[in-house]
């Protein structure tokens, strides 16, 4: 998967989830800082995303998920080979 493939995933999930056009959403978006998601709204997109990417998060590492750009990152370092 490349890291636009992996953005585009991502952002849908977002525009879902949090309900904001795909034309705000970029790297550097802040989910508790842009998005004023709280510790639910983060607890349900990592949810999302063990979904749709098929992989577990860790809590210790969804705490390090803040930005959509750490997300696309996360996926991609975590994704099967």
């Amino acid at each position: 998967m490349t890291e636009q493939e992996a953005f585009d995933k991502i952002s849908g999930l977002i525009q879902d989830h949090f309900q904001i056009p795909a034309a705000k959403i970029t790297n550097d978006l802040n989910f508790k800082e842009d998005l004023d998601a709280d510790s639910i709204d983060i607890v349900e997109f990592v949810l999302e995303l063990e979904d749709t990417f098929g992989a577990e998060i860790p809590d210790a590492d969804a705490d390090k998920i803040v930005t959509v750009g750490d997300a696309v990152q996360y996926v991609l370092a975590h994704q099967s080979k």
